[in-house]
Formats: C-alpha cells, structure tokens, sequence
C-alpha cells in the first residue's frame, strides 16, 4: 500500500481514486483498513486523504509513524463528518472519490469493481455495495428516503398493517442484483468527481447522520442516478466513531441525541415545519405505543425507561435546534 500510493503521490497523472477517510478516536481500526486497502488496490491508481476530527487516542501518531503517504488533515477540534469530509474536496484529484469510514473493510475485489461499474455506466453518479457486520449478517445497503411516515411506521411495530408503504430498509429481497434506489450509506460511497464538482458535497448542518442521505437527494435531483452494486461486499462494523459522542439509547434501533437532531433538520429541509411537526407527533405516538407494550408485557415501567429517555430527548433537541431550524454545533 506504501509504494502504491507513493508512486501516485509523486506522478503527474491523476490518481483513478482519491480515498477519503474521516477518523474519530478509531487508530486501533486503521491498521486493518488499509490492509483491505492495499488488497484491494490491484492496478488502480490510489490516493488517500485521512482528516482526523481531533482525536485523542493514538491515532495521529499510527498515521504519521506507518502511512506517511497519507495527505493528513489534522483537526483541532471535532467538526463532524460531513464537515470533515468537505476538507478534502479542494485536495481530491481522482476521477472518482471513496469515502470511506475506518469501520469499513472492502473485500480484495471491491474497488476495481466498483471503479469498472462507474467506468460503465455513465448515468451513475453515487455507487454504494452491498454491506455485512462483522458475522456476515446483511445490513441496509440499498435504502429509500425517509419520511414522517415511514420512520414512525418502522419505531412503532406498524410497518405490517401498511404494506404498500416504502420503508426506508426494505431487506425482502435477496440483495443480489444491481439497482437505483434513493439512497446508500455513507461506509463506503463512490462519488463521480464531476458530481462533486456540480453538486458539491455534504450540507455542513448534518453533524453526524442524515448528511448521505440529504447528498443523496441533490445527486437525484441533478439528474444523476444512485445504484446499488452487489457483486462485492463491505464488512462494516458500524457504530465506532460515534460510541464516544455520548450515550446511545436502545429503542428499536441506536437513536442519539445527534441523530435525532440530524432527522429533525432533514425533515425541516424538505418537509418545512409542518414536517417537523408531523415527525414530533409521530415520534411522540411511538414512544407511547412502545411504553404500553412493555408495560404490559413486563408489567414495570422501568423496562419503558428507553421510550421516556427519546422523549425527553427529542424535546430537548426540538428546543436546542429552533425546532430544527439550526444545528447545535
């Protein structure tokens, strides 16, 4: 991987591949991610872009002591993910730019595919994979937008009783073929740097969360399309950047007060307030439905404990925001 990127570094001729990196407090991660890097490499021409969100374990020194080819931005404090990434758009020289998360480990044959897939298919202007954890369980790799609607459907336990409603994960199917869906997560996203170019990239109100979803829109709405591509996989374990942003609760799925906050200013960007609105009652009914059945199941409120901490969270971030109407950071 060193020599690699060296000899990208030190030619003239652009790279096919500018890699993009954003690390949060995961140096035990970057030893494993570049060697799926270098694996994966093969005859493409690569460079790599870390900016490093004012970490404070050891992962400067791992970057600057093993991968000195690295074009390293070094944060002073921790400006997000979407922000982050921003930094690297005035130094990408590829045709193609990855982002990558460092909880993300593409297979041998991952890059030259989906480079090959782009080179192909002119028309597409976002490429994610498919995704697996760490057992080789499926994740949500091809998704559509989400909706006041479909998130409460989905919190709630309703998502049965209204089966013609698109669900942001629809995973009844085998997740075998290529497809254009709305959206695909963030771990690994090939963009088209022309798409960049036009469209730019991440909105700097998305902190963490929400910010490939909202790009996701803009590459739609400019014509290009976003695909999903099966044929190689990510194992992604999800989930380490953001384990020392605070407390994750557990209701359905991991909800943070970031998150949250990221949802509420999607739905006030597209949606307007009566989104926002629509969403805090449909959140609220959620929660409720989610305390009676535990309720009644366990007969102890305390095992509600998860559905009041939303709440008051959601409350509290509807305030914070002007109900949505800026971020808190």
């Amino acid at each position: 991987m060193t020599e690699n990127a060296t000899n990208v570094l030190s030619s003239a001729e652009p790279p096919d591949v500018s890699i993009v990196v954003v690390n949060y407090n995961t140096g035990y991660l970057l030893d494993s991610m570049f060697a799926a890097l270098n694996a994966a490499a093969a005859s493409l021409r690569i460079e790599t872009i870390v900016i490093d969100n004012a970490s404070t374990d050891d992962s400067i020194d791992v970057l600057e002591s093993k991968y000195p080819f690295v074009t390293l931005i070094k944060n002073r404090t921790n400006v997000g993910f979407g922000r982050a990434n921003n930094q690297a758009i005035p130094v990408v020289r590829g045709r193609y730019v990855l982002l990558l998360n460092t909880d993300a480990f593409v297979a041998p044959a991952t890059l030259v595919q989906t480079v090959d897939f782009m080179n192909n298919n002119a028309a597409c202007g976002v490429l994610g994979v498919k995704l697996v954890g760490a057992d080789g369980t499926l994740q949500p790799s091809c998704r559509y937008f989400p909706t006041p609607w479909n998130v409460f459907l989905v919190r709630s336990g309703l998502a049965q009783f209204f089966p013609t409603t698109r669900l942001v994960d629809d995973m009844n199917w085998d997740h075998a073929s290529i497809r254009q869906c709305d959206w695909v997560p963030g771990c690994y996203y090939l963009i088209r740097t022309e798409v960049i170019r036009q469209v730019g990239l991440f909105d700097p109100r998305f902190f963490l969360y929400y910010e490939e979803v909202d790009h996701c829109r803009a590459v739609r709405d400019a014509g290009w399309r976003v695909m999903y591509y099966p044929y190689t996989q990510v194992t992604h374990i999800g989930g380490e950047s953001a384990k020392t942003e605070g407390a994750i609760t557990d209701i359905g799925h991991q909800i943070s007060s970031l998150q949250i906050e990221s949802e509420l200013l999607y739905f006030r960007k597209y949606f307007g307030l009566r989104g926002v609105l629509a969403s805090i009652v449909l959140s609220l009914l959620a929660d409720a439905i989610s305390i009676i059945k535990r309720i009644l199941k366990t007969f102890d409120i305390k095992e509600a404990t998860a559905a009041f901490e939303h709440i008051s969270a959601m409350l509290k971030v509807l305030v914070a925001t002007g109900f949505a109407s800026r971020p808190t950071r």
